[in-house]
């Protein structure tokens, strides 16, 4: 295959195309005067939060609603009504100011007047008036709700905004609900009264995490980046895997995990290590959407990979009252089975295409890279340590903020100078305003589901539902050998699987995993599966959306990158990352890969994890159509049906699997030696 030598993209390019299809950073454009105005700010929101974890003692309810003042100012500041007309195109220059339409800033100083009226009130009045809110109280809960509503819209999109209203006229008009959903409804009053003047909805969990953990974090990540590490882990990438077959395909892989460490955006990782990746690719031979599929993969593993996986590991800390190292070691294994799986694909695909490797003279040298960049390790080798010592989340996060600012001062590589951290602290809490916004929203939704008991109503629905389907299926011939339970279970399992890629196709994971858990977590605890199970498999697949067609966004980004069909590499990413899809499942028949699930034994977890490894190879060969040589289509169809017994786990289907599957090894080693004999 002849090799491609498309230019690769300039930095503008880049960010252009992550802002195309990431509607998290979509800024507007500002002038001069208010750009100061809006980047002084966003540094008081990074100082702010960074004494406030680390040194600070700030009433919970005060800290939330700072914290939602910020986000919701900056929101109608920095994002425009419109995505394609970013300043309202509108004509008179007096209905702006410095290139942000007046009725913004207006917009702007009531949400940061209503997200702080309650806060600032004393705890006792606050006290005396849930149950009973004033005129005024109402007045600006409803303020906040609705600004809330708009700043979700401009910053994520329309979906979770519209899931949010739809919940709410769920609240509303529940006597006229159908069946089980119906309920006895609540009036404005009621609703406010608990949106607003309790800690169950905009000032709940979700917001509360985004303040204390989140935005420590991804500041982290952010100041992590302008010290070097991400070339770091880049170069590294390209030293271990760039001279095999193939070598391009698997620095993505290795240097996407490695990122992952660090940053927790599927389209941010996309585009920091597709810029490198992609075009190599396609230089060494790769089709277009195989390597932006490749990339895309490989990035949204940045969402399952410890330490920092994304938003929603902090919010399963709160919600399951779990120190953040157990979520963090039940993650590893998962996130390392992500990552073979994609590995085993491209690899397969290399052999198959006959693709080279990097060049030596293509590669960095190890010993000039350890040289220029070891100094950046530190940072996250302190987090890590911090976390792993049994240190809260907040407390391993400001540590490690000030590990990276020493380290940056003192590294003569990458050196941070002032400027440069004026500019990190802006653009680490610009990068929260999305999240932050959409946090708040998705509390109104969890607060209906407290106010009304929907989520047990929808978990008994679903239960109901793959019960039904489930007794349908155990009187069938050669499905009877299951139980009603059994199949109950895996269909419901099926149909929260859909659920989470649905809604994940237009909101953020977090929220995503926020409003399905709540009814996953009833509906599975009812089938005997455990919290931390029934957590873990939400989370798993709101990531999958990022790469599943039709609203693949990380793969859509890799595709601009690429100059490659959209949909087609949305398919491609889709069937590289199948074994996001099964590992799940995996988990919740075996619950030892997860390490700290109840139940765990060594015996069990090396039983589950050979047969997870077995199967998702062997679904990488059915994909690929290639093992040593080209597989006949009966072939193909006959190993991804054997990839199940490995899948499913147990040491009898694992030998099971083996049988069978050995005849296709014997032909295939078979046609290897004979080919290689002609």
């Amino acid at each position: 295959m002849a090799a491609d030598n498309t230019p690769e993209l300039t930095p503008e390019q880049l960010a252009e195309i992550e802002r195309k299809f990431d509607p998290e950073t979509a800024f507007r454009p500002t002038g001069r005067m208010l750009g100061h105005f809006i980047a002084a700010v966003l540094v008081a929101m990074s100082v702010y939060h960074f004494y406030a974890s680390g040194f600070g003692l700030i009433r919970e309810l005060l800290h939330r609603g700072i914290h939602l003042s910020f986000v919701l100012g900056l929101v109608f500041l920095l994002f425009g009504l419109r995505k394609s007309d970013p300043a309202l195109g509108v004509p008179k220059a007096w209905y702006r100011f410095d290139g942000v339409p007046v009725i913004d800033i207006m917009l702007a100083v009531l949400a940061v007047g209503a997200a702080m009226y309650l806060p600032l009130l004393p705890p006792t009045i606050v006290a005396e008036r849930v149950g009973n809110p004033s005129q005024f109280d109402v007045f600006m809960g409803t303020s906040l709700l609705l600004l809330t509503l708009e700043a979700t819209r401009r910053s994520v999109g329309p979906t979770l905004p519209i899931i949010a209203i739809l919940f709410l006229v769920f609240a509303y008009f529940g006597p006229w609900m159908p069946g089980a959903l119906k309920h006895g409804g609540a009036s404005w009053l009621g609703i406010i009264n608990h949106l607003y003047m309790t800690n169950q909805g905009i000032y709940g969990i979700a917001i509360g995490v985004m303040a204390q953990y989140v935005f420590l974090f991804i500041l982290f990540g952010v100041l992590a980046t302008r010290i070097g590490l991400g070339q770091l882990f880049i170069d590294l990438a390209m030293v271990i895997a760039g001279r095999y077959s193939g070598g391009p395909a698997k620095v993505a892989i290795f240097s996407s995990a490695f990122m992952g460490t660090i940053s927790g955006s599927s389209i941010a990782n996309t585009v920091t290590t597709g810029a490198l990746t992609i075009p190599a690719m396609k230089r060494v031979g790769y089709p277009p959407h195989f390597a932006g599929a490749v990339e895309a993969t490989a990035s949204t593993g940045g969402q399952i990979t410890p330490p920092i996986l994304g938003a929603a590991a902090f919010i399963m800390v709160e919600y399951l009252e779990i120190p953040l190292r157990d979520v963090l070691a039940a993650a590893l294994f998962p996130a390392l089975l992500h990552y073979f799986g994609i590995f085993i694909m491209v690899h397969l695909e290399a052999k198959k295409l006959g693709l080279r490797g990097l060049r030596a003279e293509e590669l960095p040298k190890v010993g000039v890279v350890l040289k220029d960049h070891w100094l950046s390790i530190i940072p996250l080798a302190i987090l890590v340590y911090l976390i792993l010592s049994g240190k809260t989340p907040d407390y391993a996060a400001v540590y490690g903020i000030i590990a990276c600012v020493v380290v940056g001062f003192l590294n003569p590589t990458h050196r941070l100078t002032f400027p440069d951290l004026w500019n990190a602290l802006s653009a680490g809490a610009k990068n929260t305003l999305a999240v932050g916004a959409a946090a708040a929203t998705v509390g109104v939704v969890v607060g209906v589901v407290t106010l009304t008991g929907v989520g047990f109503r929808l978990g008994y629905v679903v239960v109901q539902t793959a019960t039904d389907i489930g007794g349908f299926l155990s009187t069938l011939p050669v499905l009877s050998y299951f139980t009603v339970t059994q199949w109950a279970l895996f269909v419901s399992l099926i149909l929260i699987a859909i659920s989470c890629i649905i809604m994940g196709a237009g909101i953020p994971t977090t929220a995503t995993y926020i409003i399905l858990v709540a009814v996953a977590a009833p509906a599975l605890a009812q089938l005997q599966v455990e919290p931390l199970v029934s957590h873990f498999f939400v989370f798993y697949y709101g990531v999958l959306a990022d790469i599943t067609p039709p609203v693949a966004l990380a793969a859509y980004a890799a595709a601009g990158i690429a100059g490659s069909n959209p949909f087609k590499t949305g398919n491609t990413a889709f069937r590289l990352g199948i074994a996001k899809a099964l590992v799940p499942f995996v988990f919740v028949y075996s619950p030892a890969l997860l390490l700290v699930a109840d139940g765990f034994t060594w015996w069990l977890f090396t039983i589950t994890l050979s047969g997870a490894m077995l199967g998702i190879a062997s679904l990488g060969v059915a994909f690929s159509g290639f093992l040593f040589a080209p597989l006949a289509k009966w072939e193909r169809w006959w190993v991804a049906l054997v990839s199940f017994l490995f899948i499913a786990p147990g040491l009898l289907t694992m030998i099971i699997g083996l049988v069978l599957m050995s005849p296709i090894i014997i032909r295939q080693v078979l046609a290897r030696r004979n080919t290689q004999a002609a």
